[in-house]
C-alpha cells in the first residue's frame, strides 16, 4: 500500500469517526430534549391536576362554610318559616295587643254591662294568647312587637275620645269587624299552615276566637248581624206577598166596583 493510499484511508476513517461522533452527539441531545419535554409535560400535568384538585377542595370547603353560615343564620330571623307565616305571627301579636288595650278601655268607659263584660273577657283571653304566642315566636327566633304601631294606636285613641252609648256602638262595631278577620286568618293558618307549631297554636286558639265572634254579634248595635241573607230573603218575600195581596185586593175592589156600576146601570135602564 502506498503512502497516498494510507493517507486516504486514514482520512476516510477520521471522517467516519467524526460522523459517528456527530450522530451520537445529536442522538444524545435529542434524547435529552425528549426527556425534558416529557418531564415538563408530566410536571405540567401533575401541576394542573394538583391545582384542579386544590381548587375543587377549596370550592367544596367554601360551599360547606357557606352552608354552615346559612344554618347559623337560621337561628335569627331566618327560621324556616314562610313570609306568610311570619306575617301571621306579627299580625296576631299586634291584634292581640290591641284587643287587650281596647278591652281595658271598655271596662272603664263602656255604658252597658255587656260591653264591660266583653271587654274583661278580651283582656283575659288575649293576654293568655299573647303570652303563648310570645313563647312560640321566641322558639322560632322571632321578636314580636310589645307596643302598638301607629295604625292600631289611632284606633285606640279614637275610642278614648268616646263615652256612653257612642263608645258602646263604636267598640261593638270594631270588635265584630276585627274578630271576623281574626277567625278567617286563624282558620286559614290552622288548615294551610306548614309549620307544625304555628299550625297547632292556630288550631288551639281558633275556638276561643269563634266564641268571641258570637259574643261580639250580641253586643249593642250588632244584634242584627246574626241575620244573614236568609233574613233579607224572608223580608223580601213578605214584601212581595204583601204587594201581591194588595194588588189582589185592589183587583177585587175594582171588579166589585165595575160589577156594582154595571148592575146599577142595568137596573136604571130597566126602570126607565
Amino acid at each position: 500500500m502506498t503512502n497516498q493510499q494510507l493517507i486516504k484511508s486514514a482520512h476516510i476513517w477520521a471522517l467516519t469517526l467524526l460522523l459517528a461522533c456527530g450522530l451520537l452527539a445529536m442522538a444524545g441531545k435529542a434524547g435529552v430534549t425528549i426527556q425534558s419535554q416529557n418531564q415538563n409535560q408530566n410536571g405540567n400535568s401533575n401541576s394542573n391536576t394538583a391545582n384542579a384538585n386544590q381548587n375543587q377542595n377549596q370550592n367544596q370547603n367554601a360551599n360547606t362554610n357557606t352552608g354552615g353560615n346559612r344554618n347559623t343564620g337560621a337561628t335569627g330571623q331566618q327560621t324556616g318559616l314562610s313570609s306568610r307565616e311570619r306575617d301571621f305571627l306579627m299580625d296576631a301579636a299586634m291584634g292581640g295587643l290591641m284587643e287587650v288595650e281596647l278591652g281595658r278601655l271598655a271596662t272603664q268607659q263602656g255604658a252597658s254591662d255587656a260591653v264591660k263584660q266583653f271587654g274583661q273577657r278580651m283582656v283575659d283571653d288575649h293576654s293568655n294568647a299573647n303570652t303563648e304566642l310570645m313563647t312560640l315566636a321566641t322558639s322560632k327566633g322571632i321578636t314580636l312587637p310589645t307596643a302598638l304601631d301607629e295604625k292600631h294606636q289611632k284606633d285606640v285613641t279614637k275610642l278614648q275620645g268616646l263615652s256612653g252609648a257612642a263608645f258602646d256602638r263604636a267598640y261593638s262595631k270594631m270588635m265584630l269587624s276585627d274578630h271576623r278577620k281574626d277567625v278567617a286568618a286563624f282558620e286559614k293558618q290552622s288548615t294551610r299552615g306548614t309549620d307544625p307549631d304555628l299550625k297547632a297554636f292556630a288550631s288551639k286558639t281558633l275556638p276561643t276566637l269563634q266564641e268571641h265572634l258570637q259574643m261580639a254579634r250580641a253586643l249593642p248595635g250588632n244584634e242584627g248581624s246574626n241575620r244573614g241573607t236568609g233574613g233579607g230573603t224572608r223580608s223580601t218575600n213578605r214584601n212581595m206577598n204583601d204587594n201581591s195581596n194588595s194588588n189582589s185586593n185592589s183587583n177585587a175592589n175594582s171588579n166589585r166596583n165595575r160589577n156594582g156600576n154595571s148592575n146599577g146601570n142595568s137596573n136604571n135602564s130597566n126602570r126607565l
